[in-house]
C-alpha cells in the first residue's frame, strides 16, 4: 500500500528523523508568520513613507508595496522550505530597504534602485552556485559561529524590546533607557510586559505552543484594552490592534517588474553604482550567513563540523529571493531572524516554511488582517527566543582569548549596533587580528582573510567614497 499523506510528508521533510512532529512544524510556521509579520506594515511604511521619494520626486504606492511584499515572501519561503528543508523564512530585510530608500532612492528613480537590487541577487546567486559563498560560511570557526547565534539571540531581544517600546532613546535621555523617559507608560507597554510574563511562564511549564498561545492571547487582550480604554492608534507603532473593517482585499500588482537593470549607470556613473552595490552585496550576504547559522544551530541541525544541512541551496535561493525583491520592487528579501522564533517552538524543517508561506500568500488577499497584531502582542517572543539561544553561549572556549575575544566582540556588536552585518564584520576582524598578534596567523583561512579585508572596505565605505570624490 502507499504511504499514508502524512507518512508522504514525514518522509519528504525527515520530519521524524530531526525529532519534529507535524503538529510542531505547523506551530512553529505560525509563530514565524506572527513574529515576523510586521514586515507587511513596517516595509511598506518605508518605502512608501510621506518624506521617501526618488529623484523625481515619485513615491511608491502603499496598497502596492503590501502586496508586493507578502507576494514575495510567501513564493521565497515556501521554495526555501521545499528545496533547502529548513525553517528559514524570508522577507524584506530591514536593512537594505531603509538604504534604498533614504541613500539610493534620492539619486536615481524607483526603476533604476530597483534594478540594482536585481542585480545584487544575481551576483549572491552566482557566488552560491559556484560555492564561494558557502565555503566562506565553512571556514568560520566553531566558536564564532556559537558567538553568531549568541549575538543574533541579543539583538532579536532588543527588538522585541524596542517594537514594544519597553526600551527606546529620546532627545536629551541616554541612548537607550526603560521606555525613553526611565518610566514605563500606558497601556500597550502593559500589554508587552503581561505578554512577556505569559510566555516565559509558559516556555518555564514546558506548554506546547507557548508562544503562540502568547501571541494570540495577547492580541485579543491588546483588541479588548484598545477598544475600552480608547487608546491613541499612535502608542501602538506601526499596527493598532483592531478588528478591520474589510477582510478580504483586492491584490494590486502594479509595481511587479517596475525595475531597470542599467538606468543607474546612467543617473549617477559607474563608481558610485559599484559602491553602492558592494555595500548592498555585503550586507545581504553576512546578514543571511548569520541568521542561517543562528537559526540552525538553534535548531540543533548543525552537522559535528558545525555546517549548515544543504547549505547550497539555501544560500542560491537567499538570492534568488534578492533579485526577486528587486524585480517585485519590495526591495532585497532575505532570511529573517524571526525564523528562531519558530524554532523555539519546535519547527525544525521545511514544512514549517509552507505554514509561513502560506499564510504569507493569505495575506495578499487578507492583507487588513495582518495589521491586527500590535508589536506589543508579538515582541514578547522575540525576547523569550533571545533566551533560548543565549544559552550557546556556554559552548564557547572562553579560555581561548583568540576566540573568546572576536566572539565577544560579535556578541556585543550587534545588539549595540542593531545590525548582524556589522557584527559578523567586527568579530571577523578581531579573529584575524588576534591570530596575527599571537602568532598563530597560519590558522587562518584566506578566505576569512579576504573576508576581513572586505569589511575593512565596508566599515571605512564613507572615507573611501571621499578619497574616489564620490557624492
Amino acid at each position: 500500500m502507499p504511504p499514508a499523506p502524512a507518512q508522504r510528508l514525514d518522509r519528504f521533510f525527515q520530519i521524524s528523523e530531526r525529532g519534529s512532529t507535524i503538529g510542531r512544524e505547523v506551530r512553529g510556521g505560525l509563530v514565524t508568520f506572527f513574529a515576523m509579520a510586521y514586515i507587511l506594515v513596517l516595509n511598506p511604511l518605508i518605502l512608501g513613507g510621506d518624506n521617501v521619494q526618488d529623484i523625481n520626486g515619485d513615491q511608491l504606492s502603499f496598497p502596492q508595496l503590501v502586496t508586493v511584499t507578502a507576494l514575495v515572501a510567501a513564493v521565497m519561503t515556501i521554495l526555501m522550505g521545499i528545496t533547502a528543508n529548513l525553517p528559514l523564512a524570508l522577507a524584506a530585510g530591514l536593512g537594505i530597504n531603509a538604504m534604498l530608500a533614504f541613500q539610493i532612492a534620492p539619486q536615481m528613480t524607483w526603476p533604476d534602485a530597483m534594478g540594482l537590487i536585481v542585480i545584487e541577487g544575481i551576483i549572491l546567486c552566482v557566488l552560491s552556485a559556484t560555492g564561494l559563498r558557502e565555503a566562506v560560511m565553512n571556514a568560520i570557526p566553531m566558536g564564532l559561529k556559537q558567538a553568531i547565534g549568541v549575538g543574533i539571540g541579543l539583538f532579536i531581544a532588543l527588538i522585541g524590546f524596542v517594537d514594544a517600546g519597553f526600551t527606546t532613546g529620546l532627545a536629551g535621555s541616554p541612548p537607550l533607557s526603560l521606555g525613553g523617559t526611565g518610566e514605563l507608560h500606558g497601556w500597550p507597554i502593559l500589554v508587552f510586559c503581561l505578554g512577556l510574563l505569559l510566555t516565559l511562564a509558559l516556555l518555564a511549564r514546558k506548554v506546547k505552543g507557548a508562544i503562540l498561545i502568547s501571541i494570540l492571547a495577547m492580541t485579543v487582550f491588546a483588541i479588548i484594552v484598545n477598544a475600552i480604554a480608547d487608546v491613541d492608534d499612535a502608542a501602538w507603532g506601526v499596527t493598532a490592534p483592531k478588528l478591520p473593517d474589510d477582510i478580504v482585499a483586492s491584490p494590486d500588482l502594479g509595481l511587479l517588474g517596475n525595475f531597470s537593470l542599467f538606468g543607474a549607470f546612467g543617473e549617477v556613473g559607474t563608481v558610485t553604482v559599484v559602491l553602492l552595490i558592494f555595500t548592498l552585496f555585503l550586507t545581504d550576504f553576512f546578514d543571511t550567513m548569520g541568521t542561517a547559522v543562528g537559526v540552525t544551530n538553534e535548531a540543533g541541525l548543525l552537522d559535528e563540523n558545525g555546517r549548515v544541512p544543504r547549505l547550497g541551496r539555501l544560500l542560491f535561493v537567499d538570492g534568488l529571493a534578492a533579485a526577486a525583491g528587486g524585480a517585485a520592487s519590495a526591495s532585497s528579501n532575505t532570511s529573517f531572524v524571526e525564523s528562531a522564533a519558530g524554532v523555539g517552538e519546535g519547527a525544525r524543517t521545511g514544512l514549517a516554511n509552507i505554514v509561513t508561506g502560506g499564510l504569507f500568500a493569505a495575506a495578499i488577499f487578507l492583507s487588513p488582517l495582518a495589521a491586527v497584531v500590535p508589536p506589543q502582542a508579538a515582541a514578547p517572543a522575540l525576547v523569550a527566543v533571545g533566551f533560548l539561544m543565549m544559552v550557546q553561549v556556554g559552548r564557547i572556549d572562553w579560555t581561548d582569548y583568540a576566540i573568546a575575544i572576536p566572539a565577544f566582540v560579535t556578541i556585543a556588536v550587534m545588539p549595540f549596533t542593531y545590525s548582524i552585518t556589522n557584527g559578523i564584520g567586527a568579530g571577523f576582524i578581531a579573529f584575524v587580528v588576534l591570530k596575527v598578534v599571537l602568532g598563530r596567523a597560519r590558522e587562518v583561512s584566506w578566505l576569512l582573510w579576504l573576508t576581513a579585508a572586505l569589511f575593512l572596505v565596508y566599515f571605512g565605505i564613507n572615507p573611501i567614497e571621499q578619497l574616489l570624490g564620490v557624492d
